[in-house]
């Protein structure tokens, strides 16, 4: 079977919401990663959308500049660190990891995201948009920057006293080094 096929992206579904229980469910919630996310969320509550339209366009600009004001402080803290951490103890198979915040905005990331509100889609909207609990996988597809067959499972992070939903986490995970 091709590794690119629909019907390898619906069998490795089971793989990857697996790898999302025994290997991220653990530390997603962590209470660093919560930290971050509601220290983000007090600073951007009275955020428009025109701002956070804004806050993108800065971000996409941006790419590429190691000195960028609006990317540099999302790769560079604590979270984004212990992320990169997540990241080499895993053997190759998570690429990338990034933390939203409840506007979609990313709090921290391991590597450079395509732009800087997730909000717009699926990996949001269906976690930090439906509740406490909620879990998104994306179809396997071909990474054109690695050239590596990579998804996504993402899930919505939650205040651990209230279980109110407060943003949500993506990982990147390599299809081939799951099998």
């Amino acid at each position: 079977m091709l590794l690119g096929s629909c019907a390898f992206a619906d069998e490795f579904t089971p793989t990857l919401q697996a790898y999302l229980d025994s290997e991220i469910s653990g530390w997603a919630n962590s209470p660093e990663i919560v930290a971050a996310i509601t220290a983000q969320n007090a600073a951007h509550a009275g955020l428009t959308q025109s701002q956070i339209d804004e806050m993108d366009k800065n971000w996409r600009s941006q790419i590429g500049d190691p000195a960028s004001p609006v990317i540099s402080p999302v790769l560079n803290n604590p979270v984004s660190d212990t992320l990169r951490s997540r990241i080499d103890a895993s053997m190759g198979a998570m690429t990338e990891i990034f933390v939203m915040d409840a506007h979609g905005l990313n709090v921290a990331a391991s590597d450079v995201t395509s732009d800087m509100w997730q909000g717009d889609e699926a990996k949001f909207q269906d976690t930090f948009g439906k509740g406490a609990g909620s879990v998104h996988i994306s179809p396997v597809e071909l990474d054109e920057s690695t050239q590596r067959y990579q998804g996504q499972v993402s899930m919505t992070i939650v205040d651990p006293d209230s279980g109110a939903p407060i943003g949500a986490i993506t990982v990147g995970l390599d299809a081939e080094s799951l099998l």
